[in-house]
């Protein structure tokens, strides 16, 4: 198999990175390649805040894997910072290769480069192959989330 390159995402990989999200049954009732113009208003709050890191996934060109990793300033464990990961999708053609733990070690690399002393993502309830998959990492579901849609 060719060799991954990761990297940061740019406007152009837009289109690649909402079909990685829509890609599953979640993402598909929620998200639309027909306009992308929220994405791109969205991509550049992404860009202009140096707080976030949007990362992409790439093997022969073509985007395979995403994620987004926020780091939070804070005052709790003693003013430490945490990270946050969002949105990670990983191609149906490389689901099981390994991408998805190589992009979880680099957000959780990158989190301790910036001083984070937690990282923590959320995952819907629906998605315990996910669950299984951060708990095999390392990750402990120690909390309960709560969601309130705007």
């Amino acid at each position: 198999m060719e060799p991954l390159d990761f990297r940061p995402a740019t406007a152009d990989d837009l289109p690649a990175l909402v079909g990685l999200l829509a890609d599953d049954a979640l993402g598909a009732a929620r998200e639309s390649l027909d306009d992308l113009a929220p994405y791109a208003s969205a991509y550049r709050d992404i860009e202009e805040d140096p707080h976030q890191q949007l990362l992409v996934a790439e093997r022969e060109g073509t985007v395979v894997g995403t994620l987004q990793l926020t780091v939070i300033p804070g005052l709790s464990h003693r003013g430490s910072a945490r990270a946050q990961i969002e949105a990670v999708r990983i191609a149906a053609s490389e689901r099981g290769t390994g991408l998805g733990t190589q992009m979880i070690d680099w957000a959780v690399d990158e989190s301790r480069r910036q001083g984070c002393r937690i990282v923590q993502l959320t995952s819907d309830a629906s998605r315990t192959d996910a669950h299984r998959f951060y708990e095999r990492l390392g990750f402990k579901a120690t909390h309960v989330g709560f969601k309130l849609t705007l």
